[in-house]
């Protein structure tokens, strides 16, 4: 939402014989949806958050961030595998031509404690993510950006495992499970939802580990139990 201009105090004489020019327009709000709320808070998520955020939330937009590359670097020894065999997941790396789709949360009042509370133990002390800053572009208005928290994984956490081939991410994928399910879901459901973003979502890593794991999974366990996993 644009803030209102101003209006330019008028002199106690006569009226000019033109108008005063109107100043500049102000610059597009930070938060367009939060009403004037200022206990309200954006949450962007891009891995299993855009499906399944399991937090109490007020809106939702899908849209992007820039400046930022999802990638299948941070390792999961709960959710998606285990000590013996972690799991792979998703975190962002600075990438100045990068562009990161996924879904911003909004939460209000009692929901922001509630959400940040549940995110602390989902994604900070099972995940080993820490929080950031973004600036997230809604995918209907892009001109109208808001600003929201992230939880990035970064090489200073124990659990990141860093870059790959996307035939060994893939291998490792199909390979894991943890209690939130198979590792194998967690990719699918990720790309589900960059196909229903439509065709201006572009992932390539992604899609990389998508076909390597669509070439491998027939060779990797029988036809029924491949089924089963997803």
């Amino acid at each position: 939402m644009k803030q209102e201009s101003t209006a330019q105090n008028t002199p106690p004489a006569s009226p000019p014989l033109s108008p005063a020019p109107s100043p500049p327009p102000s610059p597009p709000a930070q938060h367009p949806r939060d009403d004037g709320d200022p206990q309200a808070l954006w949450i962007f998520g891009y891995g299993s958050l855009v499906w399944r955020p399991d937090f109490a939330y007020s809106d939702s937009l899908v849209g992007f961030v820039r400046g930022y590359s999802r990638r299948f670097w941070q390792g999961d020894t709960f959710h998606r595998g285990s000590d013996k065999m972690p799991g792979r997941v998703v975190t962002l790396l600075e990438d100045r031509e990068g562009c990161t789709w996924g879904v911003a949360y909004q939460v209000r009042g009692e929901q922001v404690s509630e959400a940040l509370k549940y995110l602390n133990v989902r994604e900070a002390v099972l995940g080993g993510y820490d929080t950031k800053e973004v600036t997230f572009y809604p995918q209907d208005t892009p001109d109208q950006p808001l600003k929201a928290l992230a939880y990035v994984a970064t090489p200073q956490n124990p659990g990141y495992l860093g870059p790959a081939p996307e035939e060994a991410i893939a291998t490792q994928i199909l390979a894991c499970r943890g209690f939130s399910g198979h590792n194998l879901e967690y990719l699918l459901r990720l790309a589900d939802f960059m196909q229903l973003c439509g065709p201006q979502a572009q992932d390539e890593h992604l899609a990389a580990i998508v076909d390597a794991v669509g070439t491998m999974l027939p060779c990797f366990c029988p036809t029924e139990q491949a089924l089963a996993l997803v």
